[in-house]
């Protein structure tokens, strides 16, 4: 690969993707337009797409100079508002940022360094929570998936990954189109939990399509991701996990289990293992993050099999009859 900097090379276009849908989050939403508009390698495009928000649409269209704003064209929800965003996007790459979220100063470019790879597909980068109150003693860093971020076990450096983080990632445009963009049945609807994961279901289905792509993990193209104090309650990391497993039992019943798990069956064997060893070390809130450590993993596989089995109840309830006939009885 060349160098990152290497004057001949071709760097292709960015735009940048915020998906929004409530005026509640105003401040962040500015925040995130204005760590874009302020990177060292101007992006081309700064897209908003408000998901079905006359209110947070008007006001965007007014008070956000640089910021092109367009409603959601298509079902309610993230994935909805991500594929209009592909879909009038002008890019060569689309990169996602979430409304919460900020730029670091560098990260159009580091994102788009590795684009001079034309087996690269696809690069994500690091997402830092930024705690609105404190990081709670108890809270193991190996599950900050829980509130969108980057988590320990994660690499440390550039390297191939299975899927991104929502908050942080990007897509050649033309990759993009040719899978079908993001399922909108996965897609988070407002503050509801998503029972999908879209954007590991939409990286498992462009690995199928094309093996040898690589989707790269860039840990130096890094945001900065908002943490409100909600987030950081027991009950709120507790129902989180259980919906991560829901997740998982149906993007496995999508693509099959085998690609759908590969990256939580080194996380079960080698990440909480470690995590669980680092927690008997003394220190405040030691015995804490061990007991979080456990009952997360089991809440989450608790999720998994209770999805799984709805999955496989719902697939018997809906047999055609025409199949159960010849058990019942033959014709005369």
């Amino acid at each position: 690969m060349n160098s990152p900097f290497s004057p001949e090379r071709h760097v292709p276009s960015m735009s940048v993707v915020v998906c929004a849908y409530t005026l509640d989050r105003w401040e962040d939403l500015r925040a995130a337009t204005a760590s874009l508009l302020g990177q060292s390698r101007a992006v081309d495009e700064i897209l908003l797409v408000v998901d079905h928000c006359p209110d947070l649409y008007e006001r965007a269209s007014k008070e956000l100079p640089g910021v092109r704003v367009v409603p959601n064209r298509g079902r309610r929800g993230l994935s909805g508002a991500r594929n209009t965003g592909v879909a009038v996007s002008r890019g060569e790459v689309v990169a996602f940022l979430d409304d919460d979220a900020a730029a670091e100063p560098d990260w159009a470019e580091r994102l788009l360094a590795p684009y001079d790879d034309p087996r690269v597909v696809g690069v994500g980068g690091f997402v830092r929570p930024r705690w609105s109150t404190s990081r709670p003693v108890w809270f193991p860093p190996e599950f900050d998936w829980v509130v969108g971020c980057s988590y320990r076990g994660l690499p440390e450096r550039a390297a191939p990954v299975r899927n991104f983080i929502g908050a942080n990632m990007s897509f050649r445009k033309t990759e993009l189109l040719e899978v079908g963009g993001f399922l909108d049945a996965l897609g988070r609807v407002g503050v509801q939990p998503a029972l999908g994961d879209d954007e590991t279901e939409l990286c498992l289905r462009i690995a199928a399509r094309h093996p040898d792509a690589v989707l790269l993990y860039e840990p130096a193209a890094e945001v900065r991701h908002r943490v409100p104090e909600s987030r950081t309650r027991w009950s709120y990391f507790r129902s989180r996990c259980y919906v991560e497993g829901r997740c998982k039992a149906l993007v496995a019943s999508r693509r099959g289990s085998g690609p759908a798990l590969a990256s939580e069956r080194v996380y079960l064997r080698s990440t909480v293992p470690r995590a669980l060893v680092r927690s008997l070390r003394p220190r405040p809130g030691a015995l804490r993050t061990a007991g979080a450590l456990s009952a997360g993993v089991s809440v989450t596989v608790a999720g998994y099999f209770v999805g799984r089995g709805r999955q496989w109840a719902s697939r018997l309830a809906w047999r055609p009859r025409a199949a159960a006939e010849p058990l019942v009885g033959g014709s005369s």
